[in-house]
C-alpha cells in the first residue's frame, strides 16, 4: 500500500492527541520572586497568553535538551537502512520489509512450483528476485511523488519502504487542489505504466519460463497497487485525488479532507468484510475446493491487517487536517513574553529583580550598543540556587543568539512552526519587522496554546 505522508502538518509532526502531561508555569515572575508585583503590559507589548491547567503533548518543535540542541538521539530518520539518496531524498527500507520479502518469497515459490515445477528449490531464489522487483516497482511509484513534490518545490524528508508498500513522507502541503491532484495521480500512473512495460515484455518471451512468470507476475503487481491506491479513500492516492476534487469544487481543503477521510473508513469496512469473502467464494480466481483453513485465517489477517492501516491512515488525515484548521491561530506575537535588555555582567538577581518590576518574564542579553547577543535560559536560571545568583553575571547562563532564533512577531500558523522547526531551541528572540526587541519566545508557550486550540470544537 502507498501512503504520502503530510506535515500536521506530514510534518509540524504535531501528536495527534494530547497526553496527560501536568503544565508548568515556567515564569520568571512567579518562579523566580517572592512577591512580583503585578503590572498591566505597556501598550505595544505582549501579554501573557492566559494559563489554564490542561495537558500536553510535547511537540517536534520542542526535540531540545536543556541547552537548546536537538537531542541527537532523537533526530536521526529511525526505522531502516538507508539505500541511497535519488534526487537528494533519503530511501530507507523498514525491518518490517525483510518479513515481508520473505512471506512473498514463499507464497509465490509455492506458485512457481505449480507452474515450473522442474525448478526444484531454485524457485525460491526465483521468487525472492520477484520480491526485490516488486518493492524496486514501489519505490519508482514513491519516486514518482517525490520527483513531483520537487517539482512544486515542496520539501522530502524522507522515502520509506515497509510493510505493505511506501510511504513519501513530504513536510508541505500543496497549495493548489491542481497540484494536490497531481502529485496523487503521479504514483498510481507510474505503476500503470510499469504494468504495461511488462505486458510488452511478456510478449517477447515464452510464457511457460522463468523469464515469462516474472514479467506476469510484476504486470500483475504492479496493476493492484494501481488499482488499489486509486480507490477513492485516505490516506490512499485516490483519496488524496478526491479531496483535491472536493477542494476544487467548494474551495474549501477542509471538506475534502472529511469526504475522503470518511470513505476512507468506509473502504477498511469493506476490505475487512469483503476481502475474505471475495476469496472464499472464488472470486478472486481460487476454486472454491482448493481453500482450506489456514488459506481463510490467512485472508482474514490480511484482510484486518489492512483495513487497520486504511483506518487509522483516515482518521490521521482527519487530525491533520484539524489541526492546519487551528494553525492559523499560532501567532509569534501574541504568545511572546516582554523581556527587558540586560548587560553581560549584569548579577543575576540583579536581573531578574528588574524583570519582576517590570512585569518582564524573560532576559535578553545586550552589548554594549544596546543590539541583542544572547538570550538568558530559564532553565539555567532555575539551576542556580537563590543564594548564589547575585554572584552570577546573567551571560554565564546565556545562549548565544544564532540568525535562526531571531523570528519576526509577525510569523503566524505554519510559517512559525517551520521556522522554530528549521532551529530547534527551546527561547527564540522576536523582532519587530524594524529590528527592535518585541520579547522572547517560549517553545512551552506555543505547545501550550497549540493543546489549546486543538481542545476547541472543530469549526
Amino acid at each position: 500500500m502507498d501512503k504520502t505522508l503530510r506535515p500536521a502538518t506530514d510534518s509540524t509532526r504535531i501528536p495527534s492527541t494530547p497526553g496527560p502531561l501536568a503544565l508548568h508555569d515556567r515564569s520568571i515572575t512567579r518562579r523566580y520572586a517572592h512577591r512580583a508585583p503585578h503590572r498591566e503590559n505597556p501598550p505595544g507589548t505582549a501579554r501573557e497568553p492566559h494559563e489554564n491547567p490542561s495537558t500536553e503533548r510535547r511537540t517536534d518543535v520542542a526535540d531540545t535538551d536543556q541547552t537548546g540542541e536537538r537531542d541527537k538521539r532523537r533526530s536521526g530518520p529511525g526505522g531502516g537502512l538507508l539505500m541511497g539518496r535519488p534526487f537528494g531524498v533519503p530511501v530507507y527500507v523498514s525491518p518490517s520489509w525483510f518479513l515481508v520479502a520473505a512471506l512473498i518469497t514463499w507464497v509465490f515459490g509455492d506458485q512457481l512450483d505449480r507452474v515450473l515445477p522442474d525448478l526444484g528449490p531454485v524457485r525460491y531464489l526465483v521468487s525472492l528476485f520477484f520480491a526485490v522487483a516488486f518493492y524496486a516497482s514501489v519505490l519508482v511509484h514513491e519516486l514518482a511523488h517525490t520527483v513531483a513534490a520537487l517539482r512544486f518545490k515542496l520539501p522530502v524528508r524522507r522515502i520509506q519502504l515497509q510493510f505493505f508498500g511506501g510511504v513519501s513522507e513530504i513536510e508541505k502541503e500543496s497549495e493548489t487542489p491542481g497540484r494536490e491532484f497531481v502529485l496523487a495521480f503521479v504514483g498510481p500512473l507510474l505503476s500503470l505504466l510499469l504494468a504495461g512495460g511488462f505486458y510488452l515484455g511478456m510478449k517477447a518471451v515464452d510464457p511457460a519460463t522463468v523469464p515469462g512468470v516474472l514479467l506476469a507476475g510484476l504486470m500483475i503487481s504492479n496493476l493492484l497497487v494501481a488499482a488499489f491506491n486509486l480507490l477513492p479513500g485516505l490516506p490512499l492516492d485516490g483519496g488524496r485525488m478526491l479531496r483535491a476534487v472536493i477542494w476544487g469544487l467548494t474551495g474549501k481543503p477542509m471538506a475534502g479532507t472529511v469526504a475522503a477521510a470518511w470513505v476512507g473508513r468506509a473502504l477498511a469496512v469493506a476490505v475487512l468484510l469483503g476481502l475474505p469473502l471475495l476469496t472464499h467464494t472464488g472470486l478472486l480466481g481460487n476454486r472454491t475446493e482448493e481453500i482450506g483453513g489456514m488459506d481463510t485465517v490467512m485472508d482474514a489477517l490480511l484482510a484486518a491487517i489492512l483495513a487497520a492501516i486504511i483506518w487509522t491512515g483516515a482518521g490521521n488525515s482527519l487530525r491533520m487536517a484539524r489541526l492546519r484548521e487551528h494553525l492559523p491561530e499560532l501567532r509569534a506575537r501574541s504568545l511572546t513574553r516582554r523581556a527587558i535588555p540586560v548587560e553581560n555582567a549584569t548579577p543575576l538577581s540583579e536581573a531578574l529583580r528588574r524583570a519582576n518590576e517590570a512585569g518582564a518574564r524573560a532576559l535578553v542579553v545586550v552589548d554594549g550598543q544596546g543590539d541583542p547577543t544572547a538570550i538568558v535560559r530559564e532553565s539555567a536560571i532555575a539551576s542556580v540556587p537563590e543564594h548564589r545568583r547575585p554572584w552570577v553575571a546573567v551571560s554565564t547562563l546565556a545562549q548565544d543568539l544564532t540568525d535562526g532564533m531571531k523570528v519576526s512577531a509577525e510569523l503566524t500558523g505554519e510559517e512559525l512552526l517551520d521556522h522554530l522547526r528549521a532551529t530547534p531551541a527551546t527561547e527564540y528572540l522576536v523582532l519587530e519587522p524594524g529590528g527592535a526587541i518585541y520579547g522572547v519566545l517560549s517553545t512551552l508557550d506555543v505547545e501550550k496554546a497549540f493543546v489549546k486550540a486543538m481542545a476547541r470544537p472543530q469549526t
